[in-house]
């Protein structure tokens, strides 16, 4: 009887996560670059909440991941899709790449969430890594949660040994999200639908593209506007 219920249960929770997953790998570019600047301009306009300037000023990439949906039921997972730019030698930003980012969980929990995600990071490392493709936070650097207030000090990891800090803005029944094992990976297919087929990454990073629609371009007027100072 227990066995059959868990069964039930387990399949439930697929339920709810397949149409999420759905939904996410259906997001056309535009509308996620549209939604990615959104989410930097809301978060970037409280106060109380925002990125500290210093840290922002001083990254070495952004990336941003609208709506990333996790579901869980006994078996979770999580699923977005964002834009990762990242610091030019000459100090400017380049124009974004697209991004998948996933993870997985396992224990006793039930909900769906939506939460916005942004990365900052403060090293090459994590840059070079995806750069060739795929990078797992946790493991191929290390990551902290980060601190918030336009004033605030970034040393909320004590010894400044996090080489990404993470935000979060929750919504549903998870109060954040854990973001250690989640895996960000180059999406070729929503760079080849805006750039052209045969991009790279690095292309794009060094400005080896042209004709880049409005959306994607506000992505990175908008990181140029709030690292200027």
């Amino acid at each position: 009887m227990f066995k059959s219920s868990l069964s039930r249960l387990f399949l439930l929770g697929l339920a709810l996560l397949l149409p999420a997953t759905v939904v996410q790998a259906e997001d056309p570019p535009l509308l996620r670059a549209s939604n990615a600047v959104r989410v930097l301009q809301e978060v970037m306009q409280a106060p109380d909440k925002a990125i500290p300037t210093d840290l922002l000023r001083d990254a070495k990439a952004i990336a941003v991941i609208p709506d990333m949906i996790k579901v869980g039921f006994i078996f979770g997972g999580r699923r977005g899709e964002g834009l990762i730019s990242v610091k030019r030698p000459d100090g400017t930003w380049s124009d974004p790449s697209f991004i998948t980012m996933t993870g997985g969980s396992v224990g006793f929990q039930a909900g769906v969430s939506s939460t916005d995600v942004i990365l900052v990071f403060r090293t090459e490392r994590g840059v070079d890594s995806i750069v060739h493709g795929k990078f797992t936070l946790g493991a191929d650097a290390s990551a902290a949660a980060g601190p918030v207030g336009r004033t605030a000090s970034a040393a909320t990891d004590g010894n400044f040994k996090a080489e990404i800090y993470s935000y979060s803005r929750s919504r549903g029944l998870f109060a954040g999200v854990a973001l250690d094992g989640s895996a960000l990976r180059i999406d070729y297919d929503a760079n080849a639908a805006v750039y052209g087929a045969g991009i790279t990454p690095r292309r794009i990073f060094e400005g080896g593209v042209t004709h880049v629609p409005g959306p994607v371009v506000n992505f990175r007027d908008q990181l140029e506007e709030y690292t200027a100072n």
